[in-house]
């Protein structure tokens, strides 16, 4: 042993006590600060995007709220809240509110239900799934373009296929667009064949990850198959619908392309959504800082509507 020592040191290399010693020690701390160094390199890149835009623009556009803004350029100048005031006793922005609270509600229940039918047909094991799969889902992969100059054609009131159809079953022709009293369905029927896809395979995804024993035990116990999708399919697929029924809430009240290219909002301003009228008001009345107004008064009540269905589904979770 010391033999070899001596030969260490004779040589000039160190023994292995000594490299031991002679080796720094990194400390946790200085670890941790590198690991979270590296972890803000890789966010910078998305916090930059999500502050410049994102929180710039809500920033600004509230600014620009309180402002009596032109798309002209005029009259930058702070107003305070007189643009809110105004739009508060405005009778046609309750209107386009009106209209877009209306179609919601009609438009969200079809979609959650005809996707929820069609989940359950295809989930049966029908022959060829992957055809009705593509043949559900296709439609939700075209321009809203595509189905608005789609559906315009069909719903023709002279060359329509739909109308065609009626003719010669008997029926009186509908003046689908043109009629005050039916252009809002037209547009949720459009919408309902254009959007339920998505829907169908959030629910298509839910219903095959129920476990296959469930579904056995209850065969053992006698129930049927309108039993077992009443007492196992349904409760299974609770959290899948509220969170399918508030992501159709959001996008219907924010529904503005198929029904500006479809009716442009007639006839009479029967269609015409909110966001088409801050639209109009912005880009047609060249009052930015009114139509910023009433889009932050949107943009409350999409956010009050968010804040209620997340207490009902939390109360019903516990």
């Amino acid at each position: 042993m010391s033999s070899s020592l001596a030969s260490r040191r004779r040589t000039g290399q160190p023994d292995i006590a000594t490299a031991t010693q002679s080796q720094p020690t990194r400390r946790p701390s200085q670890s941790r600060t590198r690991s979270n160094l590296s972890g803000w390199g890789f966010a910078t890149p998305f916090l930059v995007f999500f502050l410049f835009f994102l929180v710039w623009p809500i920033l600004y556009g509230f600014y620009m709220s309180l402002t009596g803004k032109s798309l002209t350029g005029a009259n930058d100048s702070l107003i305070g809240f007189a643009n809110y005031a105004e739009a508060l006793a405005d009778a046609d922005m309750w209107r386009s509110l009106g209209n877009t609270l209306y179609f919601t509600v009609i438009s969200t229940v079809p979609l959650v239900l005809v996707a929820l039918v069609m989940a359950a047909l295809l989930n049966v094991g029908l022959p060829a799934q992957w055809l009705w799969r593509l043949s559900y889902f296709a439609p939700y992969l075209l321009a809203s373009t595509v189905v608005s100059l789609f559906f315009t054609w069909m719903y023709n009131p002279q060359l329509g296929l739909i109308n065609d159809f009626l003719s010669k079953m008997g029926l009186p022709k509908v003046a689908w667009l043109n009629d005050p009293n039916v252009a809002m369905w037209a547009i949720v029927i459009a919408t309902l064949w254009w959007t339920v896809g998505f829907n169908f395979l959030l629910y298509l995804a839910a219903m095959q990850n129920i476990p296959a024993q469930h579904y056995e035990a209850a065969s053992l116990d006698g129930a049927g198959a309108w039993r077992q999708f009443f007492s196992i399919t349904l409760p299974q697929l609770t959290p899948t619908t509220v969170m399918i029924v508030l992501l159709q809430i959001l996008a219907s009240l924010k529904i503005f392309d198929q029904v500006y290219q479809m009716t442009a909002g007639g006839p009479g301003g029967s269609t015409r959504p909110v966001v088409q009228y801050i639209f109009e008001t912005g880009f047609t009345g060249y009052r930015l800082g009114y139509s910023a107004a009433i889009s932050y008064i949107f943009f409350g009540l999409i956010v009050l509507i968010s804040v209620m269905q997340f207490v009902i589904t939390r109360r019903r979770s516990a």
